[in-house]
């Protein structure tokens, strides 16, 4: 009796270590990560882009100038980030855009959706005082999701 005992003890325990063990495991996630420029970002301390799974969260991407260049440029950013990943704008599922002039990017929506081909995420669109860069009028943030 005391060996039976002595044994479930040992597998209680051996399963217990095992499960929390396994458990500690699952708290690391693998990420692949896209710089444009390591330095910069390094500097800030942020990631232009983490995919992890099938889902791709891209920083965001920032333009200045005249409205309709800064979404140019943007939107181009954008899309070489999604290419590393081998996206495109029709895997994105969800776009948030911050802007010192509203006004301006609604009048210049074009630009933006010609890399969308109608196929339109879901959008947040806001207007705030200053981005990060001080010159920059726009800031793009996207969540793609992989097939």
């Amino acid at each position: 009796m005391k060996k039976l005992a002595i044994s479930s003890l040992v597998l209680l325990l051996t399963v217990v270590f095992n499960e929390v063990h396994a458990q500690s495991g699952q708290n690391a996630i693998e990420k692949q990560k896209f710089h444009f420029g390591k330095a910069g970002e390094d500097g800030a301390g942020y990631a232009q882009a983490v995919r992890v799974g099938k889902t791709i969260y891209i920083s965001g991407t920032v333009g200045g100038g005249e409205t309709a260049s800064a979404l140019t440029n943007v939107y181009n950013g954008l899309q070489k980030t999604l290419a590393f990943y081998g996206a495109t704008f029709q895997n994105v599922v969800k776009e948030n855009l911050y802007t010192t002039q509203i006004e301006e990017i609604k009048k210049h929506n074009d630009v933006r959706k010609k890399y969308y081909n109608n196929d339109f995420p879901a959008a947040t669109w806001v207007q705030i005082q200053r981005l990060y860069e001080e010159t920059a009028v726009v800031e793009v943030e996207l969540v793609a999701v992989l097939p």
